[in-house]
């Protein structure tokens, strides 16, 4: 009699496409797929896996969120503080600065030196130049002062009247720490230990033509060297590269800055002719310097009101400031990179 073989037939499981036989894995060493290998190694190294996209975007938007429900619990229920001069340093630090960063670090690529110079605590005036038609200088060194101080100390601006007289802008100048130029308030803070900030220039530096860029215009009265003295705090000289070249001034229309009640009407190369668009500031590269304190303590408070101590240190300030520039603009290799 014919015993008929049997031969097992391979598990499909076990085949290929091409019908050939796959080798089945050692029960001992079972095969683990590249990214769990990598993850179990990541975790006996203790280190975090990355986040899915998704939940970066999630965790973003609920940060976001918390952020915005804090910051209106906080200005419906009356929780912050607003001093003497309309300074609201949680409305400063929540929404102004915030809104500045981005054109300060990617727009601008500000770079800082000499904030070593900035005092940790008590009053200091930063004197510094101004340019530009619109004054971006002065968001832009409030928002280095806070940024580079190790205790995020905020700059207390002193701006024109018309700032204030403008609607919105000088309710929310106000709250961000900006006060009339004027001795009396300039030092009121002085006195208070606040580092104030004033643009002795004026709307004259502002409103030079391009021809006339980092050339120093005339530094006021001394009014503000007057309550330095005053108040025997130092002055720290503050020069500013590339807020010339954001708005490159032509020409102006004087006829109509009359009518408009403004100091001026710039004509720019995208300014009147492109309409909003032309306020939008080219993307020049900016340098912030803060040179070393010039002590005034060693005044006698009643030297404040002498015209001739008063010049001698404006002079000595105003030369600082317009050496710097011209330093840092012999090493500036283009208006856009630096």
């Amino acid at each position: 009699m014919n015993v008929a073989k049997v031969i097992p037939l391979p598990d499909p499981a076990d085949q290929d496409r091409s019908g050939r036989s796959r080798r089945r894995s050692r029960p001992d060493r079972p095969a683990q797929p590249a990214d769990v290998t990598s993850l179990t190694e990541r975790l006996a190294t203790d280190e975090p896996a990355p986040a899915s996209l998704a939940q970066s975007v999630r965790r973003g938007l609920a940060s976001r969120i918390t952020g915005t429900a804090g910051f209106l619990r906080r200005r419906l229920t009356g929780d912050y503080h607003v001093d003497d001069f309309g300074y609201d340093r949680h409305f400063t630090e929540s929404l102004v600065l915030p809104a500045v960063g981005p054109l300060y670090r990617a727009w601008f690529r500000t770079e800082v030196a000499g904030a070593a110079n900035l005092p940790t605590h008590g009053g200091a005036l930063i004197v510094a130049n101004h340019a530009g038609v619109i004054p971006l200088d002065a968001l832009m060194t409030q928002f280095a002062v806070y940024d580079e101080h190790p205790l995020h100390r905020q700059l207390r601006l002193l701006a024109d009247d018309l700032v204030f007289e403008t609607p919105v802008l000088g309710t929310a100048a106000r709250k961000a720490g900006y006060t009339v130029a004027c001795v009396a308030d300039a030092e009121r803070l002085l006195r208070n230990g606040e580092l104030t900030g004033v643009f002795p220039e004026g709307f004259k530096g502002i409103g030079k033509p391009f021809a006339d860029r980092y050339k120093l215009q005339r530094f006021g009265g001394g009014g503000f060297i007057g309550a330095a003295v005053r108040t025997g705090v130092p002055i720290i000289p503050c020069s500013i590269v590339g807020s010339e070249e954001t708005y490159p001034k032509l020409a102006e229309l004087t006829p109509l800055a009359r009518l408009l009640g403004l100091p001026f009407f710039p004509i720019t190369p995208l300014f009147p002719h492109l309409g909003p668009l032309g306020l939008v500031p080219l993307p020049t590269k900016w340098y912030i310097e803060f040179g070393k304190p010039i002590p005034t303590d060693g005044y006698d408070p009643a030297e404040a009101d002498d015209p001739m101590v008063t010049f001698e240190i404006t002079d000595s300030v105003r030369e600082i400031v317009q050496q710097t520039l011209y330093r840092r603009l012999a090493r500036r290799h283009g208006v856009l990179q630096g």
